[in-house]
């Protein structure tokens, strides 16, 4: 099951924002909370909030455990930019972005994904042996066209022999 959680209109750079969920991508929870506490980042705040956010929508909504939970996704999308404009020199204004962000963190249940990865492992197994089976059956065939293929050319071999032996004969 997958819980979603979003902050929107985070004043901080998406770019910047992105530095800390990159490092939280396929943790769990709890790891993940406290690698964010332990960045020296501005952003480790904001994705920490979303984090312990989807955290609570996972226990008090869906009914989960916090230890089975990890990060499935987490990431950051560019919102509005709001343009400032600063004095510059010759009288010119120079445009100042500041940017936001929405910061979005979705977790999922480890016990659902183990289920789905032994189902998974069962049927990849299953069409491995098949094609294992069918691969050993084309190998057969290639290795008995193979086998005539070459028993016809030393049967063209010795016709050959035979030949430039008779001519050699008749040249003597």
């Amino acid at each position: 099951m997958e819980v979603k959680a979003q902050a929107k209109f985070q004043r901080i750079a998406p770019k910047k924002a992105r530095i800390a969920t990159f490092l939280i991508r396929g943790k769990k929870v709890d790891f993940a909370a406290s690698m964010l506490k332990d960045l020296p980042k501005k952003s480790s705040d904001f994705v920490l909030k979303v984090l312990l956010s989807a955290k609570a929508n996972a226990i008090n909504n869906f009914g989960l455990r916090d230890e089975d939970l990890i990060v499935k996704e987490a990431f950051v999308d560019e919102g509005p930019t709001l343009e400032r404009f600063r004095p510059r020199a010759f009288g010119r204004a120079g445009k100042i972005r500041k940017r936001k962000s929405h910061i979005t963190v979705i977790l999922e249940n480890i016990e659902k994904k183990e289920k789905e990865n032994k189902t998974s492992k069962n049927e990849s197994k299953n069409q491995e042996q098949e094609k294992s089976v069918s691969a050993k059956s084309k190998s057969k065939k290639v290795l008995k066209d193979e086998k005539s293929e070459n028993q016809e050319n030393k049967k063209s071999e010795k016709k050959s022999e035979s030949k430039k032996e008779k001519v050699l004969k008749n040249e003597k």
